[in-house]
Formats: structure tokens, C-alpha cells, sequence
């Protein structure tokens, strides 16, 4: 949760000095992400909306520099090879599919992939994380349908942070949040406190183990409150009160854990400093590499589409180099891998 957490920092700056276009950080919902993704298996297949994936791939043991080359799009970005927006990470390693900016579409995909691990009889789940306010979403209603008629062991992890964006959740839905929809489906509901990552962990894996065991889905709704801006396109003073966020930041989820490990005797303030330091120095190593990587040729846009180029996409790549040959002072073409 620490190395989340500070790579989030990290990386926000990096956005606001322009090193990267876009970022969104987890602050306050670290526990609902790491708890969850400890009470999976490694192989189980996770599908996030947007903050979830950072944290689920470190802690399934992903490179700290193969999440921030995603994040620079460099030439070395094994999640998307640069073409993607940063955070939406995905990796066939760490059984983590790529971020769609779409709200709410990997819910179906998700109870998909569940119905073919149910087929197979290959002892896997896969889970489908979404915020309260994709919950609004058709999508999810139909997913829901879908994975209790058919059975398909998919945990669909809603993590209630409080805010769609800039509306919130009493703006949206009149009833007891999303966990009290599960009856009408015929689904299995676990409500944890989101900033337990304990608490999470365990409803997580007692949900997982409803899903193998009987062959069918299990809501999880973490309650949490997300501490950050939306991402770093959006400001939060819009919206609510500094009052509100720093109440949320008494019940941090690293702090509560970080207190609960410190009374058991297994956590000290001389390791939280070297632990810190250590991270610290991981993500500024995985920074200096990324700074001094190219992007992508733009060739790669033309033959990497399909097995052989067509003489469509030849064509087209043709156009694209006499352009870039002839408009060179207008483009940065130093920053990219070289090309003929």
C-alpha cells in the first residue's frame, strides 16, 4: 500500500510537470485494492475500471518500471507499446486486462471470461471492479443478470468511494447503496468497510470461495471515500470541502494498518523510514530509465496491426513518412525510436 501510495505521488507530479499527460491515484482506497487483490489468487483473472490495476499488478509482483514506461509510453511499454492513455495498464503475465476509459464495459467481459473458467472446470475466477457510479451503467445491470443465470464465478468488486467524479453517491442512488441490489439478481452480497484492508482481504476471499465452491457470483462493496482528485484534469475545491477530505484522511487505510502492525510489535518507525527510503529510490531509478527512453517508432502504428501489412497499411505508412519527411521542424521526431 506504501509503494502505491507513493508512486501515486510521484507520478501526479510527474503529470503536473508535464512529463505525462494525464494521471489518477488510489489515495484513501489502498485497502480495498491491495485487500482484494490479496484475497485472489495470482492466475484469477482481474478486470479494473481505473485506479484498481496499479496496485493489484504490484502487488502481484509487476516491475515498478514496467508501470511507469506505461504511464511515459515509452518504446519499452510491454502493457499497450505506447499507445495507450497512462494508467490504463494490462498484462497477460499478471492476469490484469487493459483499462478501458469506457465506464463499466469490462463488467460483461468479466462474467465472460467466468463462464469459460466454469466450462473449463479450471478452478479460477475472474473479478469485476467498478466504482458506485458505473454502477449506473446498463452494463453492470446486464452483467449481474447474466452471471446468475448462468452461474459464473465472478466477484463483482464495487468500491463506493463516495464520488462519481463530482457527483455524489446521495445524488445518485436513493437506496442502501449498491450491495442491496444483489437480492434482485439472486446474488450473494458482502458489504466490508473498504479501508480495512483486513476486512477486505477476508470478505474477498470468503467471496472467492462462494464462487468456486458453488458455482456462482458474489457482490463485494467496499466503502471507502476517495482522498484525491478525480485525476489531475480535475480539482476537487470544485466540488466539496478540504473539511471533508482531511475528516477522510483520519481513517487512511496505510495508517490504520500501519497502527494495527505496530501494536503487534512487527512494525517500527526505524523500519517505516528505511522501507521508505528503499521504495523511494526504486521509483526514481524506474523515472531516470523512462526519462532517457524514446517513444515508439510510428511505424509501429502501421506494422503492428496485423500479421502481415497490408498494401492498404503500406500505403498509409508510406503517407505518414513523406509527411513527417516533409513537415520534419514540426514535429519532436528526436524523442522517437529511429526510422527510415
Amino acid at each position: 500500500m506504501t509503494m502505491l501510495n507513493l508512486l501515486d505521488q510521484i507520478l501526479t507530479d510527474c503529470s503536473r510537470d508535464g512529463r505525462i499527460s494525464f494521471y489518477l491515484t488510489v489515495e484513501g482506497e489502498e485497502g480495498a485494492v491491495v485487500g482484494s487483490a490479496a484475497g485472489i489468487e495470482p492466475d484469477d483473472l482481474t478486470f479494473g475500471q481505473y485506479r484498481e490495476s496499479c496496485g493489484i499488478l504490484l502487488y502481484r509482483g509487476c516491475p515498478v518500471n514496467s508501470l511507469v514506461h506505461q504511464c511515459y509510453g515509452t518504446a519499452s511499454d510491454t502493457h499497450s507499446k505506447g499507445r495507450q492513455m497512462p494508467v490504463h495498464y494490462s498484462s497477460t503475465e499478471f492476469s490484469s486486462v487493459s483499462i478501458s476509459s469506457t465506464l463499466a464495459t469490462q463488467v460483461p467481459q468479466a462474467v465472460g471470461a467466468a463462464l469459460s473458467y466454469k466450462r473449463a472446470r479450471n478452478g479460477r475466477v475472474s473479478v469485476a471492479y467498478f466504482g458506485e457510479g458505473a454502477a449506473s451503467m446498463g452494463d453492470v445491470h446486464a452483467a449481474f443478470n447474466m452471471a446468475s443465470v448462468l452461474g459464473c464465478p465472478t466477484i463483482f468488486f464495487c468500491k463506493n468511494n463516495g464520488w462519481a467524479i463530482s457527483t455524489r453517491t446521495s445524488d445518485q442512488n436513493n437506496g442502501d447503496g449498491i450491495v442491496s441490489r444483489a437480492p434482485g439478481y439472486g446474488m450473494t452480497a458482502i458489504r466490508v468497510d473498504g479501508n480495512d484492508a483486513l476486512a477486505v482481504y477476508n470478505a474477498t476471499k470468503a467471496a472467492r470461495e462462494i464462487c468456486i465452491k458453488e458455482s456462482r457470483p458474489v457482490l463485494v462493496e467496499a466503502l471507502s471515500y476517495r482522498c484525491s482528485e478525480h485525476s489531475t484534469t480535475r480539482y476537487n475545491s470544485r466540488y466539496r470541502s478540504e473539511d471533508e477530505v482531511e475528516f477522510w484522511k483520519q481513517n487512511d487505510p496505510i495508517l490504520r494498518f500501519k497502527n494495527y502492525m505496530q501494536i503487534r510489535g512487527s512494525w517500527d518507525d526505524k523500519m517505516e523510514e528505511e522501507w521508505m527510503e528503499e521504495r523511494t529510490s526504486i521509483i526514481a531509478s524506474a523515472l531516470k530509465e523512462a526519462d532517457a527512453l524514446a517513444l515508439p517508432s510510428p511505424e509501429n502504428l502501421f506494422t503492428d496491426i496485423y500479421d502481415k501489412m497490408t498494401p492498404r497499411t503500406e500505403k498509409e505508412m508510406a503517407a505518414m513518412k513523406e509527411h513527417l519527411r516533409k513537415y520534419a521542424d514540426k514535429y519532436p521526431l528526436e524523442k522517437y525510436e529511429r526510422w527510415d
